[in-house]
């Protein structure tokens, strides 16, 4: 993933989770602290690929104390040979006023005792050697025993570079090994060399433009089949790069690239994730015959399998995502797209960087919101974090159907309209309200992105997994353990207190004791379903319900409806299984039965449930509210203060309910039925 800084994640700045304040402990290590060395280098230098190559799965995530920005640990292990691998966020510079230059500056001059390393490893691209080597002085300078890994060889190769390695070591006073971190080309011999790494043993430039004359020199003295300054013309990137930064091509490109992954994502995710469905739905059938019926059975199948069930079945989405994404970067052609989207989103506040998160926010916004780490303004940031969760995501699917199924039924032209047209409502309140946001509370000039274009590459398989599990687990780790929390609350409040059954439950049960066949299970099942609506609407969520239904009313919905909304704002999809449970239906009750049903359910006094008025208001308030816990969970995480979370779910509820109470209001003045 790129080598890019979150914003705070106080949930892992804690001493308790580095080892009361010392350095990040990794699973399975014991005894001293392995010789640490810090591993740094510009972005897309194939640093984090070099960092995977050396640790592969012994690595995890934590935060410094008192930084601000993720870093990654990991244990190297090379025969007898043990190193502490502390993978630094790539910044362009250490005198940078930006979180990732302050963590990597305050680290190599030993300020944060925590991350002090033992040896510095500089990461070079060696086809781009002139400006990595002025980060590579202003790193030695600090006085850390170094090494530099020469990365890329085998690109810069290809478009006729050579290279002395002897030489430049010579002029930074330091080893200097050339590797292919995709390959492991050298990697050994690197190893090796961080044995013996001393400070520079030769006076380096002092920081300013001698750097820069003191660079061409060493360039033109080490590298070989280059101009002066150590730039190789290559014709073919040349043509790609006019094809996919062009205005109108690159646009067009760009559509099919993502249109290509997103469709990818849900093609393939399809497999596993009925697969993990049921396997949910095996073991809450496990749990149901292992136990003796009653609350511990509901607790278990309702609270803990269902609520954990709803989070892991996105999971496969969650991997493909950052998987294709991973590779994408890795090919160069993510910071090609970033570039020609800066020029549409630059309008609205949002730097270019910002279309991936926006982009994974239509899977799932919590990828989306963990994607906007690699925008390096933290005002930019912010914005994006705080309107990523207005992009359709595939949990509003369910709701899209069933209320435009309600609303336009047996008009599909119109429904398909529909379907599009609240896509496109919730990309427009994003855009709008990033503006409004980059106007108000997180001001500053949009400037056009400075973006390195990198060179193409084959990208990495091994560190495309490893980057994904690395996500993977993070995700499971921040959603799941909110959302089985919440998920045992919800169930608790629909639990409680447990109201006597109606009458006619005990006379259907009771008339099914004295039949048989189909008649018998109608009664049962009935009776059953009867018993779920009393119980619902008689619990402490329908209590609740009963309270802010004056809230909601606006919107076209009863106290039933009102119920359903404040459950579905611990999941959007929790809407469509309420509204089962509230109306009476069987829990497995196929999309025709669920729509017939709903059609016919009625209120209180009598009247339609679900008037086209009352469809169209919630369907509006459903494309606009903020309706997922677990991602107000993350951005909690991501922005390190509540402050944000709760700004963000307070505008987009009112957002969400001005725009349902018109929505309402012009089909119910229509006279649409």
């Amino acid at each position: 993933m790129p080598d890019s800084a979150p914003l705070p994640n106080p949930s892992t700045a804690a001493p308790s989770a580095l080892g009361g304040g010392g350095p990040p402990r990794i699973a399975g290590a014991a005894g001293p602290r392995p010789r640490r060395v810090a591993l740094v280098g510009n972005p897309n230098t194939g640093k984090t690929t070099l960092f995977n190559r050396l640790c592969g799965v012994r690595s995890k995530t934590a935060n410094f104390p008192g930084s601000t920005v993720e870093a990654r640990v990991g244990v190297c292990t090379r025969g007898n040979r043990r190193l502490e691998i502390v993978d630094l966020p790539g910044t362009y510079a250490l005198d940078l006023d930006l979180p990732e230059a302050r963590l990597c500056r305050e680290c190599l001059e030993g300020r944060m005792e925590a991350c002090a390393p033992d040896a510095v490893l500089i990461v070079l691209d060696a086809s781009n050697l002139r400006r990595n080597l002025q980060f590579a002085v202003a790193v030695l300078r600090t006085g850390t025993p170094g090494v530099v890994a020469l990365n890329m060889i085998d690109v810069a190769a290809r478009r006729g570079l050579s290279f002395d390695p002897e030489a430049l070591a010579e002029a930074l006073g330091c080893p200097v090994v050339p590797i292919g971190a995709r390959s492991g080309q050298g990697v050994d011999t690197l190893i090796s060399r961080l044995d013996h790494a001393s400070t520079p043993t030769r006076a380096l430039p002092a920081p300013g433009s001698a750097t820069a004359q003191w660079c061409d020199v060493v360039v033109r003295n080490s590298v070989g089949g280059a101009s002066a300054v150590g730039q190789a013309s290559d014709t073919l990137t040349d043509r790609l790069d006019i094809a996919f930064t062009h205005p109108v091509l690159g646009l067009l490109v760009f559509g099919l690239v993502m249109g290509g992954l997103f469709s990818t994502i849900f093609w393939l995710a399809k497999v596993p994730m009925d697969l993990i469905e049921a396997i949910f739905a095996f073991s809450s059938d496990t749990v149901r015959g292992a136990f003796p019926a009653g609350q511990l059975a509901d607790l278990l199948v309702d609270g803990v399998i269902s609520g954990v069930g709803g989070v892991v079945i996105f999971l496969p989405q969650i991997c493909l995502l950052f998987f294709l994404l991973s590779l994408l970067e890795d090919t160069g052609y993510l910071a090609r797209a970033a570039f020609v989207m800066d020029r549409v989103l630059r309008r609205f506040g949002l730097p270019g960087q910002a279309f991936v998160p926006l982009l994974s926010s239509h899977a799932c916004a919590l990828p989306g919101i963990m994607a906007a780490r690699l925008i390096p303004d933290r005002n930019e940031r912010l914005a994006a974090i705080l309107v990523a969760p207005f992009m359709s995501c595939s949990a509003r699917i369910p709701v899209y159907v069933l209320l435009i199924g309600l609303l336009l039924a047996d008009r599909p032209i119109l429904a398909g309209v529909a379907f599009v047209g609240c896509y496109a409502l919730g990309a427009v309140a994003a855009m709008l309200t990033a503006l409004l946001a980059r106007r108000t509370i997180l001001p500053g000039r949009s400037r056009p992105m400075v973006l390195e274009l990198p060179s193409y590459k084959l990208p990495s398989i091994r560190s495309a997994l490893l980057g994904m599990l690395d996500r993977a687990f993070l995700f499971l780790k921040n959603a799941g353990t909110v959302i089985l929390a919440i998920g045992v609350v919800m169930w608790w409040l629909s639990a409680y207190p447990r109201a006597v059954p109606p009458a006619e439950v005990s006379s259907w049960r009771a008339e099914a004791a004295l039949v048989e066949g189909e008649t018998a299970e109608a009664l049962l099942r009935d009776a059953a379903a009867v018993e779920r609506r009393h119980q619902q609407l008689n619990s402490y969520a329908g209590r609740i319900g009963g309270v802010f239904e004056p809230i909601f009313a606006p919107l076209g919905a009863d106290r039933q409806l009102t119920v359903a909304i404040l459950t579905s704002f611990l999941a959007r999809e929790v809407f469509q299984t309420t509204m089962v449970v509230l109306v009476g239906m069987d829990d497995d009750a196929d999309e025709g039965r669920i729509l017939a049903g709903m059609r016919n359910a009625t209120r209180d006094d009598g009247t339609p449930l679900f008037t086209p008025a009352a469809a169209a208001g919630l369907l509006a308030f459903y494309v606009l509210a903020m309706q997922c816990l677990p991602t107000l969970a993350l951005v909690r995480r991501e922005t390190g203060h509540w402050k944000w979370p709760l700004l963000q779910l307070g505008w987009m509820t009112a957002l969400a309910w001005i725009a349902g109470v018109i929505a309402y209001r012009v089909v119910l003045w229509s006279g649409v039925t």
